[in-house]
């Protein structure tokens, strides 16, 4: 299994952004621009809660089986003990296809008109959310943006593993009161 954990970080690129795309030519054939927009937009802020979902329920549980302590440590534990590799920084596409197919089909079920612009920005997010992540491994992130998500998740890094479960946004950390210690406007 630990082969399936490594990726290169171009490859969420290349699968994603053409689902990406037909998607949103889809969504467009049925509503107008404004609409797609704002299906667009709910997608990405869907995405944004299951990132910190994922981050904090799944990729932060404590199994207490040795085969679970295994299998989370491929999962992301190994992220946290090899921060700098290149090769572990994005989503494997052996998990982010599943869980594509899982909520697009969540999608089709309970919101079938709109269910083609809200998987585009839902995709749109979890792309957006994987080249942050790789992003604040590896570059210098100048801008004002950058550099607040660079410092944000290396605290959950290298701070605390219990805080700062957002990487592309700091919106539910803030919901939920796990903002990293020592951020800006933090209230514990």
């Amino acid at each position: 299994l630990e082969w399936f954990s490594h990726i290169h970080p171009s490859t969420p690129v290349i699968f994603w952004v053409p689902v990406i795309l037909l998607m949103s030519y889809f969504a467009l054939e049925n509503f107008p621009v404004w609409r797609f927009f704002l299906h667009f937009l709910t997608g990405m802020l869907l995405w944004t809660i299951t990132e910190y979902t994922l981050h904090r329920w799944i990729f932060h549980y404590e199994p207490k089986s040795d085969w679970g302590k295994r299998l989370h440590f491929l999962m992301h534990g190994v992220h946290h003990d090899y921060p700098r590799d290149p090769s572990r920084l994005v989503m494997p596409l052996g998990i982010s296809i599943p869980l594509g197919i899982l909520f697009y089909s969540i999608f089709l079920v309970f919101v079938p008109t709109v269910h083609f612009g809200l998987f585009a920005g839902f995709a749109s997010g979890y792309l957006a959310y994987d080249m942050i992540h790789y992003a604040t491994h590896h570059f210098a992130m100048k801008s004002r943006i950058g550099r607040f998500l660079k410092v944000y998740h290396m605290r959950h890094h290298f701070n605390n593993p219990h805080h700062g479960y957002g990487v592309s946004s700091p919106l539910w950390d803030i919901v939920f009161g796990t903002k990293p210690p020592g951020t800006p406007n933090n209230s514990k």
